[in-house]
């Protein structure tokens, strides 16, 4: 699949099927390795020359905005498979992958009526796109919103001794909690340790003898607990500090773990459940917005065709996915099936400083119309 395409029109002269018949032949001829398609635009509603005018004003920030948009779900999509472990097999639209509904378009008339002011067409999509882009944002926030607790409680367990979240670490039977004894819990500097146990006895009075024992250690710190009288409880963690040793202000109480336990459960499972579900509801809105770019597509070619080459409607509109190597000869070949006059006038240099040109948002003029859509 190609992932870069031209959407060019030109000017038809004697018959839509003869120019066709032509450009194949060229292309065949000259560039054989560029994929040629006919891009089927229905009679739409030309209304005056000022509403295209005004709507031309419009269409290249249009097309901006709705191809941003379907460029945002399709990175959210590649971030979540990525996230996910799916295996990704392509977007699809309808069914089909992207690249055949662009080649293959045909125009919905159910849902954008021919009839209808080429300013209604343009103003529909813009709305349904804009509220997608909106759900999207609520959506991915709340997803976000469930991964950055889940990140927070993550790094409590995993950073050092010093700040993790220690409740796991510790047994029922590591605390002894009585009318007059204490545990307290300490975080020893590993290179530490030999100090701690030779001097935690006599950093106070009644401190239980040989009552320190190591429970966990990281490549910083070890985690020591120490037993003594509860009324030396703060003579003690004063001493500690001042020898370096940090005490840990910790109650051990197995109801809170067990909270701390089903509250990280659920946070697991609202994320899995959520991401699923943006997953699915970012593979249906990507192939509704992109089906909206293409009928905006389709819009923009007939406008711009209208206001290139006048009334009434005689173009030939193409899809091509030239190589790098073969853009020169394609346009080359573009530009020698359109009408001599028209293509000098349209190298004008006034016309290309008005920015008329290129409406597409080509960097160079052309005497046809022609802008490019990135799938990727």
């Amino acid at each position: 699949m190609a992932s870069r395409y031209w959407m060019v029109s030109l000017p038809v002269q004697g018959s839509a099927s003869s120019l066709w018949n032509r450009l194949q032949e060229q292309i065949s001829k000259h560039s054989f390795d560029t994929p040629l398609y006919r891009f089927n635009i229905p009679n739409l509603r030309v209304g005056t020359l000022d509403s295209l005018l005004s709507l031309s004003d419009d269409l290249l920030k249009s097309n901006s905005f709705v191809e941003g948009v379907s460029q945002k779900i399709r990175r959210q999509i590649e971030e979540l498979e990525k996230v996910s472990g799916v295996e990704s097999h392509g977007l699809t639209v309808d069914g089909v992958p992207v690249d055949s509904y662009l080649t293959r378009f045909v125009w919905d008339e159910a849902k954008y009526p021919t009839m209808s002011p080429l300013r209604d067409i343009v103003d529909s999509i813009h709305t349904q796109v804009a509220k997608i882009e909106d759900d999207l944002k609520i959506r991915v926030a709340e997803y976000n919103n469930v991964r950055s607790q889940l990140n927070a409680i993550n790094r409590k367990q995993s950073g050092s001794l010093a700040v993790r979240d220690i409740s796991n670490l510790v047994k029922p039977e590591d605390i002894i909690t009585s009318e007059h004894l204490e545990t307290l819990l300490v975080i020893v500097p590993k290179y530490s340790q030999k100090e701690w146990l030779s001097s935690y006895e006599t950093l106070t009075s009644y401190v239980v003898p040989r009552s320190s024992k190591k429970l966990y250690e990281d490549n910083e710190y070890a985690l020591y607990t120490v037993t003594l009288f509860s009324r030396v409880a703060d003579n003690f963690k004063t001493s500690g500090r001042e020898k370096g040793f940090q005490i840990r202000e910790f109650e051990y109480s197995p109801e809170a773990q067990e909270s701390r336990k089903q509250e990280l459960e659920k946070l697991v499972q609202d994320q899995e459940s959520m991401r699923s579900s943006l997953l699915q509801w970012s593979y249906a809105s990507y192939a509704e917005v992109f089906i909206s770019w293409m009928h905006f597509c389709a819009v923009r070619v007939f406008a711009e065709s209208i206001l290139r080459y006048g009334l009434p409607p005689s173009f030939l509109a193409s899809v091509l996915a030239p190589s790098v190597k073969s853009e020169k000869k394609v346009r080359s070949i573009l530009e020698g099936l359109c009408d001599s006059a028209n293509s000098t006038y349209w190298k004008t240099e006034d016309e290309v400083g008005a920015g008329m040109a290129g409406l597409g948002g080509e960097s160079d003029a052309h005497p046809y119309v022609s802008f490019t859509i990135n799938l990727a």
